[in-house]
Order: C-alpha cells, then sequence, then structure tokens
C-alpha cells in the first residue's frame, strides 16, 4: 500500500518537473501555441453606407445656391478719337513769280546803319558787300538777315574774294535761298572767289564801269584745278554750284573750264559786257536745297 503510494507520487512528480538545462533541440520540450487563421470582419453593405457621411437628395424643392460671380475686373473702354475733318483741294492755279527788281540808284558806301562781318547795311532793302568772305561770313550773313528782314539786294562793291571756298559756296546758296539780288555798280570790282557770290544772286545786274577777275583755285597743299580729274570731287563741287545756280551742264563745264585756264597766281580781267555774257540774262529757277539759317 505505501510503495503504491509512493510509486503514485513519483509519477506525479515527474509530470510537473522541468529540465534545468537543454543540451540538444531534439531533448527541449516547448509548450506549444496554436495560431488559428486571421478573422476579416465582414459588415453589410447597408451598415457602410451608414456609416459614410450623410448626402440629402436633392429635389425640386430643394434651394440651389450658384457659385460666387468672379472679381470685378476693370474693362477698357476706349475714348472717341475725333477725326480729323476732310481737307478741301483748293484749285491749283499757276502765278508768275515776280522776281525781285534792281535798285540801280546812286548810294554812298562811305556810311551804313550797321556793319556785319564783310556786309554793311546801306538801308533796309540794300546791302553792300566790303572786303572778302571767310568761315564766319556765313554766320554773319545769319545775323544781318535775322535783324534786317527787308534786305533784298546785295550792291558788291569791293570784292576781293574768299579765305575759305567751302564757306563762301555755303555763304552762296544761302543768298540764294533768301531770294537776294546781287548788284555790281559802276567801278564796282569782283574778284575770286566773289564771282561765285555774284553768280547767287537770284536777279543779277551788271553797271556799265565794273570789273571782274578770274583765275583758278589753289588748296592748301598748293594744288591747282588742273591737277585733278573734271569729275573729281575736288572739281565737281564748283560744277555742281553752277549748276545749282542755273547753269546748264554744258555751259557750267565751259565757265569752269575759262576761270582755271588762269593760273591762281595770274587773274584775267572781264569787262561788264564780256561777264553778261557768262550769266546769259535773267537766272534760270534753280533746283537747290534751302540753306539753314
Amino acid at each position: 500500500m505505501l510503495r503504491a503510494a509512493l510509486l503514485l507520487l513519483a509519477m506525479l512528480a515527474s509530470g510537473f518537473a522541468s529540465p534545468v538545462v537543454a543540451q540538444s533541440l531534439g531533448l527541449v520540450k516547448l509548450p506549444a501555441a496554436f495560431v488559428g487563421q486571421p478573422s476579416v470582419y465582414e459588415a453589410p453593405v447597408s451598415a457602410i453606407a451608414e456609416a459614410a457621411p450623410h448626402k440629402a437628395a436633392v429635389s425640386a424643392d430643394t434651394p440651389v445656391l450658384a457659385p460666387p460671380p468672379p472679381a470685378a475686373t476693370t474693362r477698357f473702354v476706349p475714348r472717341p478719337v475725333p477725326q480729323p475733318q476732310a481737307i478741301t483741294a483748293k484749285p491749283f492755279s499757276a502765278v508768275a513769280h515776280r522776281l525781285p527788281s534792281i535798285d540801280t540808284s546812286a548810294r554812298s558806301y562811305a556810311g551804313g546803319i550797321a556793319q556785319y562781318g564783310p556786309f554793311r547795311v546801306i538801308d533796309e532793302n540794300r546791302v553792300a558787300l566790303m572786303g572778302e568772305t571767310d568761315r564766319e561770313s556765313p554766320r554773319w550773313f545769319r545775323v544781318m538777315l535775322r535783324n534786317h528782314p527787308g534786305l533784298s539786294q546785295i550792291d558788291m562793291v569791293e570784292c576781293p574774294g574768299t579765305r575759305d571756298d567751302i564757306a563762301n559756296l555755303k555763304l552762296g546758296r544761302m543768298i540764294r535761298s533768301a531770294g537776294l539780288s546781287t548788284y555790281v555798280p559802276r567801278r564796282g570790282s569782283v574778284r575770286s572767289g566773289a564771282v561765285e557770290l555774284f553768280l547767287a544772286g537770284a536777279v543779277r545786274e551788271i553797271a556799265e564801269g565794273a570789273e571782274f577777275a578770274v583765275h583758278s583755285w589753289m588748296d592748301e597743299q598748293g594744288r591747282e584745278a588742273h591737277e585733278f580729274a573734271m569729275d573729281a570731287p575736288q572739281n565737281r563741287r564748283y560744277l555742281s554750284y553752277y549748276r545749282e545756280m542755273g547753269m546748264s551742264e554744258r555751259d557750267a563745264r565751259a565757265f569752269y573750264s575759262f576761270t582755271n585756264s588762269v593760273p591762281h597766281s595770274e587773274a584775267r580781267w572781264l569787262g561788264a559786257r564780256e561777264m553778261r555774257r557768262w550769266i546769259g540774262g535773267a537766272p534760270r529757277p534753280a533746283q537747290i536745297a534751302h540753306a539753314a539759317f
């Protein structure tokens, strides 16, 4: 009986005892853990719909709010532009242009009312050219006309020539643009570059007893006209000037060749009758650009 009780106790003790050290995986007895399949909860469709945000049904009586209008923008409205009134063209009528007349009455050139470089204003209509021109002469001429706008005639009394041919040709174009006449009185003397100024007159007149002198020009290097071709720029500037003053191309070349036939150191003298043959009476209208005053 006692043996049976001890045997029973030994069997119970071996069932509850655990090993202290395990040397091999085959000798280790681990408690078994049972993991089942994951469960997915499936809710009815009606339940999902109930969980979603509630959206009210739209009917004909349900008020619908329209989106707010866009922000107002500034609209550009062009102002009416006044249209120019129609211009009625006036019928063209050809009116003969009256050239200025020459005042040949005797004047005393000793005095005057004003002096502008080589120009001596005799009265409000006439001015005398007394002396040679230079680079400042166009400026003097401009100021003179500004102060005496009624001037209409240049009396060429003592005109030895010019110190600056370029300025002299510019002055001649200004005389033509202003419409002034040129007049050489008795005993008046027009020489060298002053001849170009005489040709600039809108109307030209030579009194008996007047004299002219022509010769070739000479530049700063001492070269004269015959050392350049006729159509070279140095010669073309004079030919163009004569054409602007009313000469034909043939007359311009003939007159220019005549003046250059005499060396610069000499002079060819002409009387009133011989010079009149070159100017051919009243000049024809010249095609020139107006000089800037």
